[in-house]
């Protein structure tokens, strides 16, 4: 992966790539955005893949502008197309790193996904980021760090995940409560994007656990953006993972800057502004078809400590 800063280095990046004719799939709030385009697609999220990949015949490269909806979207239409994808994130999601996809409706309601995207490069520009809300700001960058806790201990970790995703989670907790405060301060917001960096090599590398999956069973069910389930579903599987995974927790929580990771992360999640999954609009009699759907997904899968649907239902009601 070729990975540069600023968007002064899109155009190289993409020569390097020898991509001269990019699709550019971005969001309306994007569309004004000097970048190169041979062609535009602005509805994002959407599940019309066939007619974005066809609406791209002719590119020999996909560009995405903003955050996992658009990325997925590319994705999507690299896997469709065998073009190569150059991303270019605006929030911290850390989608831009791997080659797996979700694909959703304009409701964000899911409706399918896949793997085989041809990861190109990545361009990051911190000034991207100054517009997020707090909720924005806080949801996706607690996915990042749940992308670094998480490859920590799931069935595919490695020493190189293991080194960015303790970067990551350095990162991110040292700089996440200041954005918070401080929106508009471009530094804190380059520390915390290099943090979600760190972090989604480190999903790149190692893969999901138990708090993703509960996480994408959800947004796909009621179309709850992904970093507001993340940030409530990471401190219940770090808390289910503890009994065989404390080493590794331990050295999350070391990273992190926290005796107690899980305490951390719920902390960092009300002050993100979220709570409970009630909040949320999840109906608490259909807990347990949630829990159903999560057991199936591969990051339950790669959990370190094998869970039930009765247990994942537990769990969720814990943060109910």
């Amino acid at each position: 992966m070729i990975v540069r800063w600023g968007l002064a280095e899109l155009r190289p990046l993409l020569a390097e790539l020898e991509i001269e004719r990019p699709f550019l799939i971005a969001s309306e709030r994007w569309l004004g955005l000097d970048v190169p385009s041979a062609g535009r697609w602005h509805e994002v999220p959407s599940d019309r893949v066939p007619e974005v990949a066809a609406a791209a015949d002719g590119s020999d490269g996909v560009l995405a502008v903003g955050g996992g909806s658009a990325i997925d979207l590319a994705k999507a239409v690299s896997a469709a197309t065998g073009l190569p994808v150059v991303s270019v994130p605006t929030t911290y999601s850390g989608s831009e790193w791997t080659t797996f996809f979700g694909v959703r409706d304009l409701d964000r309601r899911m409706k399918g996904g896949g793997a085989g995207a041809h990861l190109g490069g990545i361009v990051y520009e911190p000034e991207l980021t100054l517009g997020l809300s707090r909720e924005q700001s806080g949801g996706t960058a607690l996915n990042a760090l749940a992308h670094s806790a998480e490859a920590l201990y799931v069935t595919g970790r490695n020493r190189d995940g293991d080194r960015h995703a303790l970067e990551g989670a350095r990162l991110i907790g040292a700089s996440l409560p200041q954005v918070l405060e401080h929106g508009d301060d471009l530094q804190t917001r380059t520390t915390l994007l290099h943090g979600a960096m760190e972090a989604g090599a480190a999903l790149g590398s190692a893969g999901l656990g138990l708090g993703h999956a509960m996480a994408q069973a959800l947004g796909g069910r009621y179309g709850i953006a992904h970093g507001a389930a993340n940030a409530l579903t990471l401190p219940p599987a770090l808390r289910f993972n503890q009994p065989v995974a404390a080493a590794e927790i331990a050295r999350f929580g070391e990273a992190l800057g926290a005796d107690d990771p899980a305490a951390r992360a719920e902390e960092l999640a009300r002050l993100s502004g979220f709570d409970r999954l009630r909040d949320l609009g999840v109906p608490e009699d259909e807990l347990d078809e949630v829990a159903e759907a999560t057991v199936t997904r591969a990051g339950a899968k790669a959990n370190p400590r094998p869970a039930s649907a009765a247990e994942i239902a537990e769990l969720l009601r814990g943060v109910w």
